[in-house]
């Protein structure tokens, strides 16, 4: 694995490079390779330690990489902010301060709030530590790991043995659900749009607003990014060769966003039968957790010909290793 990486921060998939995502895809593909044997563990990161700061509830997110890390050999620090100082008045950098004074490596950050991770990365970066901070979610920003796992899911299926971004150019893939307040569709939108493949948002107005259009015209890169919106499902689902759906947050309900989950289910759910306009081969994903009969039917959901849902999760430990191996093997 003698991939060059300058990143000490993972913020945001807004400014990767194509050669990122194709480090982050050889690495993981290497590490999915490891995770198949009987020996799961590597020695790639020992001696370091990584914090896990979760200031906000999470199941997958946070298991994953905390395996990532031990598989990697490296040391873990779990932060639970019920039980920390936080509740007695202690700031989130001064908490992030006290995990560099114990040593911390790596720090996996996931807040409510977005921005969190780049001031605590700003922070590490004025005291001139070598921590490096990953986002692991953070408000209705982003959230790079879930859209590099979806992304490796894709092109390992494209191609088992050389899993790479070149493999999506051309391809038609629709992003279904609650666009406005995923932090996981903004990662995607990045990374699948430097791919080069054809990305179309579909989700009722309210959820989709017109100016998300203009959300990659601020790209520097000069990549040819093609991002479609759409009111309606049909269009999106027309020809498509992988549909995303997104969770739809039960609270949008409480702000009168939707009039009602079975109307959204009746317009926007994805089926066996709406699949019928996609090519035949298309593939479904979903980031989880998965409300069932809504996003998606649950026979849909657990049918192995269409779903890549199980394929998701495991992909999340191999693209959580690749990804702290790459941030934490500079070091010292």
């Amino acid at each position: 694995m003698a991939l060059s990486w300058a990143r000490r921060h993972i913020l945001s998939l807004a400014d990767f490079q194509p050669a990122e995502y194709d480090a982050v895809l050889q690495t993981a593909a290497s590490f999915q390779e490891v995770l198949s044997r009987r020996t799961k563990k590597v020695p790639a990161l020992q001696g370091q330690v990584v914090a896990n700061l979760f200031f906000e509830p999470s199941t997958r997110t946070r298991s994953s990489f905390e395996l990532a890390a031990k598989r990697l050999s490296a040391d873990t620090l779990n932060f639970a902010p019920s039980t920390s100082s936080l509740t007695k008045g202690e700031t989130i950098l001064d908490t992030a301060k006290t995990y560099l004074a114990m040593g911390t490596d790596i720090m996996v950050i996931r807040h409510r709030e977005a921005g969190v991770p780049l001031a605590i990365a700003q922070e590490m970066d004025r005291l001139e530590s070598r921590v490096g901070v990953f986002n692991a979610g953070d408000g209705q920003h982003e959230h790079p790991s879930q859209a590099l796992l979806d992304l490796f899911t894709i092109c390992l299926l494209l191609d088992p043995e050389k899993p790479r971004l070149s493999l999506l150019q051309g391809k038609k893939i629709a992003i279904v659900g609650d666009v406005l307040h995923s932090r996981v569709a903004r990662s995607n939108i990045w990374s699948l749009t430097a791919s080069g493949a054809e990305v179309h948002l579909a989700a009722p107005p309210t959820l989709l607003p017109k100016p998300f259009a203009e959300f990659v015209t601020a790209d520097a890169q000069n990549l040819d990014r093609q991002l479609f919106l759409h009111w309606s499902l049909n269009p999106a689902l027309e020809a498509a060769d992988f549909v995303m759906t997104l969770r739809l947050q039960k609270e949008r309900m409480m702000q009168h966003l939707l009039p009602s989950l079975r109307e959204y289910h009746q317009q926007f759910g994805i089926t066996h039968q709406r699949l019928k306009r996609c090519r035949p081969e298309v593939k479904v994903l979903h980031p989880g957790p998965v409300n069932r009969g809504v996003e998606i039917s649950s026979e849909l959901m657990d049918d192995p010909q269409f779903s890549l849902i199980s394929q998701q999760v495991t992909s999340g430990v191999a693209v959580r290793m690749a990804l702290l191996y790459l941030m934490g093997s500079g070091k010292v």
